[in-house]
């Protein structure tokens, strides 16, 4: 336990337990609205924001946050109103918004691609008071919205018809999911990074999935795994001198693979189970 002596440790772990928790509440719902890339698009966005930070000197994780969130915008009008030729406007902003930051970012005073590595693959080292800062109330924003609106947000991304018969506005709704995406990525980008934050936000979804059908369930047990792959990959990170980002993924797909594997045979001892138990 000798890393919790390190300044930057404790704020790269308080960092990533705040990931592990909101990446999965926000990815449950995208999953649920077969969205699952969206956060792979809004990572493309955000670049843009970062280059901004360096450009203006200010901080590049609210400058992404604040372009994450109108690119996310943006996307939710595309997908309304770019019925024909939306597939071709998000490909042109998801490009665009990384062109923009490689560009941006080369623009500003003594700034080069090398500023950018902690960015899109993560770095503990780089994490500083002011990111903890930041991260803290993003995320107590994102928490706010997944928990606070959960049974309509979930309304929503079951059905949207009949959340729209109910009364609900489903376009609020579906721009609020996309606005609270946008941040959970600038929350994460600091430890995963923009280029591998989808997959956090995705896979202990899908693993969580393996064992239960329940929404709260699945909720509660991809939470439980982002936060145990988020620790156990900072802490790999930090003793065996490996990138975060991409050791905190490989670890989400480990379990999402374990856990396929054990969900087969406890599929058919429920299925045994529940015909023991019918009437003959």
């Amino acid at each position: 336990m000798d890393f919790l002596n390190y300044a930057f440790m404790q704020r790269a772990l308080l960092a990533a337990v705040l990931v592990g928790i909101t990446a999965p509440a926000v990815g449950i719902y995208l999953v649920q609205r077969r969205q699952a890339l969206m956060g792979d698009g809004i990572g493309h966005v955000a670049m843009t924001g970062v280059g901004l930070g360096f450009l203006l000197s200010t901080s590049p994780v609210w400058m992404a946050t604040a372009v994450s969130v109108l690119g996310a915008i943006l996307m939710e009008l595309i997908r309304w109103y770019g019925r024909t030729r939306g597939d071709i406007a998000l490909a042109m902003l998801f490009y665009g918004g990384m062109a923009g930051g490689v560009m941006l970012i080369n623009l500003a005073p003594g700034g080069s691609n090398a500023n950018l590595m902690s960015y899109l693959f993560g770095s503990l080292s780089t994490v500083s008071e002011s990111d903890v800062t930041a991260i803290c109330v993003l995320a107590a924003f994102v928490l706010l919205v997944t928990l606070g609106l959960r049974r309509q947000l979930f309304a929503v991304s079951q059905d949207e018809e009949f959340a729209r018969v109910t009364g609900l506005p489903v376009r609020a709704l579906n721009l609020l999911t996309a606005v609270t995406a946008a941040v959970t990525v600038t929350v994460a980008m600091r430890v995963v990074g923009l280029l591998l934050v989808s997959a956090l936000m995705v896979v202990p979804v899908a693993a969580a999935q393996q064992l239960s059908r329940s929404f709260a369930a699945t909720f509660a047990i991809a939470v439980a795994i982002g936060v145990t792959v988020t620790i156990g990959g900072t802490i790999t990170s930090y003793y065996q001198y490996v990138p975060p980002g991409a050791t905190i993924v490989l670890l989400t797909i480990a379990a999402f693979v374990v856990l396929s594997l054990l969900a087969a045979p406890l599929a058919r001892r429920r299925a045994r189970a529940a015909a023991a138990r019918r009437p003959a």
